[in-house]
C-alpha cells in the first residue's frame, strides 16, 4: 500500500512466476524443484524480499533461513542488474474494534533484520464508554488463543476488505483502524 506504483507478490506467487512477471529474467534458471517455492512478499522493483513470522526467536530462526533460501535461488536466476536483497524499514500497526467496542484487537510488525518481518496481536481490554483512541493507549495484552480461534479468520478478512477497499465479511461488526499512510 505504501508503493501503489511498485511490482509487489505476495504468497502464494511462486519463484517462478515472480522471476517472469516481475520481469527480473529467465525463470527457466530456477531449479525444476525450486520455481514452487513462495516467498511472503517479493517487490521486484525494489528488488526487495520479506519472510513474515510470528515474533518468537523459533519463527525468526525459520524467516531468516527462509530468506536466504529465497534470495539464493532468486538472484540465481535473475538478470545482474536486478539482484534481491532483504528488505528493511517494514513496521506499523493497525487495530481492529470487534462489536463496536467489544474488543480492540492490534496487528503490529517490525523488522528486526533484513528480510525478516515479525508480527503480534495483542488486545485492549473493553472498556466502557472510551474511544478507540483512549483504548489504543490502554495496557496491550497478549490475545487469548481462544479468542484468536474464535475470531482469526474475520480479522484476516476485515484487514483484507479494508486495504483492498472491498466489503466488510458479514458477521463483522466494527471498524478496522489502518495506519494513516495507506490510503
Amino acid at each position: 500500500m505504501q508503493h501503489p506504483s511498485n511490482r509487489v507478490f505476495l504468497d502464494p506467487a511462486n519463484l517462478s512466476r515472480i522471476v517472469k512477471e516481475g520481469r527480473l529474467g529467465d525463470p527457466e534458471r530456477l531449479p525444476k524443484f525450486v520455481r514452487l517455492l513462495r516467498p511472503d512478499i517479493t517487490d521486484t522493483r525494489l528488488l526487495v524480499l520479506f519472510e513474515v513470522k510470528p515474533d518468537d526467536e523459533e519463527s525468526r530462526d525459520e524467516g531468516r533461513e527462509q530468506a536466504r533460501r529465497y534470495l539464493a535461488a532468486l538472484n540465481a536466476a535473475v538478470d545482474p542488474d536486478k539482484k534481491l536483497v532483504g528488505g528493511t524499514g517494514f513496521e506499523g500497526s493497525l487495530f481492529l474494534e470487534f462489536e463496536n467496542g467489544g474488543a480492540l484487537w492490534q496487528l503490529s510488525w517490525r523488522t528486526p533484520e533484513p528480510g525478516v518481518t515479525l508480527y503480534r496481536w495483542s488486545y485492549r481490554r473493553k472498556k466502557p464508554n472510551a474511544t478507540w483512541k483512549e483504548r489504543m493507549v490502554q495496557k496491550e495484552e497478549a490475545l487469548p488463543v481462544e479468542e484468536i480461534e474464535q475470531r482469526g479468520e474475520l480479522a484476516e478478512q476485515a484487514i483484507r476488505a479494508a486495504y483492498e477497499g472491498g466489503e466488510r465479511p458479514a458477521g463483522f461488526q466494527g471498524q478496522v483502524y489502518l495506519p494513516g499512510d495507506c490510503r
